[in-house]
């Protein structure tokens, strides 16, 4: 187990970079597939030419030109764009070490599900990235990548169950980002093997005066589009957990399918807007499935409408002020902690109230206390949990 100190530390200079190049690595996805969507016949035809796009920014005027394969000469620049997958994706592993296998090891691991070990823990999660990478290329060059549909919602499936095998080995938040890290692998890979490669033999071609063949173009697009619908699902783990009343969820796994499945239809929306199909189902039906996820995993505590607890009984105050604030407190006295993590302190009734649907919850699934480092025991558990939900 790493210092928390250097653990903190490290966590800091390694998640900033992980959303600099991240931020990178989505912004070039987003704009070269706004490109695509949105490029159209040139009003005045170019032999090769498949498409022409005049935007205006920052006080210029620009013109982008796509080719039907290629140009009949490369220029002395061309421009690349690989090295911001390749670093998300190395930064994301280091988070992955830094935090869930170096880290504490009770943000991982839940014994009553899994007893492992960090070696283990480790070896699952790389384990199935790489399967879970292997599965989807294999279905790549199968018949059904020419049924965008059928495959999309086969994806989904092996998704929705990776979800659900993370939930039954990992904690919650594990679980959550270990599914973010497949896709992120799967995405990153897809860059790595497939995208980049089947431009360099196009290039290669042209170098040797050749025609280039257009399919590892044609397979670099459909690659592209993949990790295009991919995007918001992840980004919405990357935060994830910020929100335990998700991850912590009974159903967590199912709900995080349907979050993702969120994310995907407004990617869809922004896709079909850019071809010029203003659909106008989608964004009301994404934001009715988001109300619904809201409502169907409301904690029922009875907030707000004066039957829930509206004081903290002395035996569960007792419980918090002795297992949660040790780090949950303007002045944290657990060692190692400096200040309350995520600025969450209990140090008076109104701070446990106004918590009170987060802590059931977080207490419930062990989450909290981190690791149990307090060593809570289950009655007090049970008393907190009873409390929190009536």
């Amino acid at each position: 187990m790493l210092d928390f100190h250097v653990q903190e530390w490290l966590n800091l200079a390694v998640r900033w970079i992980h959303v600099i190049v991240g931020i990178a690595w989505i912004g070039t996805s987003f704009y070269f597939n706004w490109l695509n969507n949105n490029v159209r016949k040139p009003d005045v035809p170019e032999e090769g030419v498949g498409g022409e796009l005049w935007s205006v920014h920052g006080g210029g005027f620009y013109r982008v030109v796509k080719y039907e394969v290629a140009p009949e000469r490369l220029p002395s620049k061309l421009h690349w764009f690989k090295w911001e997958a390749y670093s998300t994706w190395i930064s994301g592993v280091a988070l992955l070490f830094i935090v869930y296998y170096l880290g504490p090891l009770g943000i991982s691991v839940d014994p009553a599900k899994a007893d492992l070990s960090r070696w283990a823990l480790a070896l699952i999660g790389l384990g199935t990235f790489a399967v879970g990478w292997l599965i989807y290329d294999r279905l790549c060059t199968t018949p059904l990548v020419g049924h965008p549909g059928w495959f999309a919602a086969l994806g989904f499936a092996l998704a929705t169950a990776a979800a659900y095998g993370y939930s039954e080995l990992l904690t919650g938040r594990a679980a959550y980002i270990h599914v973010g890290a497949l896709i992120g692998t799967i995405m990153a890979a897809n860059v790595f093997f497939v995208i980049i490669p089947g431009q360099r033999v196009m290039v290669d071609a042209m170098t040797r005066g050749e025609v280039p063949d257009p399919q590892p173009g044609i397979d670099a697009a459909r690659r592209s589009l993949h990790n295009n619908y991919l995007t918001l699902p992840v980004v919405f783990i990357m935060v994830s957990n910020h929100f335990p009343s998700t991850f912590a969820d009974r159903w967590n796994w199912l709900l995080l399918a349907g979050l993702a499945l969120v994310g995907a239809l407004v990617r869809h929306w922004f896709n079909l807007r850019g071809q010029g199909h203003l659909n106008v189902w989608i964004l009301p039906a994404a934001v009715a499935a988001m109300v619904a996820l809201a409502v169907v995993t409301h904690p029922d505590s009875g907030a707000g409408d004066g039957t829930g607890p509206v004081d903290v009984p002395a035996d569960v105050q007792a419980v918090i002020t002795e297992r949660c604030t040790p780090c949950h407190s303007a002045s944290p006295t657990q060692p190692g902690i400096g200040v309350a993590p995520k600025g969450i302190t209990f140090d008076d009734a109104a701070d446990i109230i106004a918590r009170r649907a987060q802590i059931g919850p977080a207490v419930e699934t062990e989450f909290m206390p981190l690791g149990n480092i307090t060593e809570m025991t289950d009655a007090e558990r049970a008393l907190v949990v009873e409390w929190a939900g009536g």
